[in-house]
């Protein structure tokens, strides 16, 4: 009896045991399953690791975006700030230019006066004609007070008017003073073309005329005068009348702004 309890024992022991093991194909289903998590874990890992790159990536171009904003805003500001001080620089010039283009025309209208005051008879007589338009002043004289036909040199009468002129637009600052020599459209006479063979050689000559007697008698500094002649190309009137023709003959001198000729170089 005892042996047969033994044996029995053993027995039931041996079949509580065999029911805490799984078999042999079931243990490899689960190690081939826990490899299988496994390798999706590791894929996981890799693409958070991906992941993050990027979101670190574009948290750095997000950043170096901000940073790169900022600067352009902080040199636009800046361009901003110098224009505007331009801005005000420039309407302070343009006040300042202003201002003394101003006081230029208010000194030019005192020399109109002057010269209207002093030459008060030969304007009655037509054979001064004073303008004066915003900064320009010209002085128009009929060839008559100044010449005989077809000459170039100045008569007493004129000397005296041109001294009398010459008097007043010496004091005159920063002006150019140019004298312009008109004729008519008759050609020169046989008997003078060998000294002005047409209008241009006498316009030319008496200009410069001019320009020499306001140097020498009247002491107006060379460096501001200019002499030019125009021949019959500038008429103020119709050339087919005696009158028309005698207002062509003429010589203009001008006062204008001195700076035209600097403008004229630097083009």
């Amino acid at each position: 009896m005892r042996n047969a309890a033994k044996f029995i024992a053993i027995f039931v022991s041996l079949a509580i045991l065999s029911g805490c093991f799984v078999t042999t194909g079931k243990y490899q289903d689960k190690v081939r399953e826990a490899e299988n998590y496994k390798s999706a874990l590791d894929k996981a890992k890799e693409r958070v690791a991906v992941l993050e790159k990027v979101i670190a990536s574009l948290d750095e171009a997000m950043k170096a975006g901000k940073d790169a904003q900022s600067e352009i805003f902080a040199d636009l500001m800046q361009k901003n700030k110098e224009l505007m001080e331009a801005k005000g620089d420039l309407s302070k010039e343009m006040e300042r230019l202003s201002r003394e283009k101003e006081e230029a025309i208010s000194k030019l209208r005192s020399t109109y006066d002057n010269l209207v005051k002093n030459l008060q008879k030969e304007i009655k007589e037509g054979e001064i004609k004073i303008t004066q338009i915003k900064d320009k002043l010209s002085v128009n004289m009929v060839e008559k007070i100044l010449f005989d036909s077809g000459k170039a040199e100045i008569k007493p009468k004129g000397k005296e008017v041109l001294k009398k002129v010459g008097d007043i637009l010496k004091s005159v600052p920063d002006k150019q003073i140019r004298i312009e020599g008109h004729t008519d459209n008759v050609p020169i006479g046989p008997g003078l073309q060998t000294k002005y063979p047409t209008n241009w050689e006498l316009s030319t000559a008496r200009a410069t005329t001019v320009a020499r007697f306001l140097q020498d008698k009247a002491d107006i500094d060379p460096n501001v005068l200019v002499a030019a002649g125009y021949s019959e190309y500038r008429p103020v009137a119709a050339n087919d009348t005696d009158e028309g023709k005698a207002q062509n003959r003429r010589i203009e001198i001008a006062l204008i702004p001195i700076d035209i000729d600097r403008v004229l170089e630097e083009k």
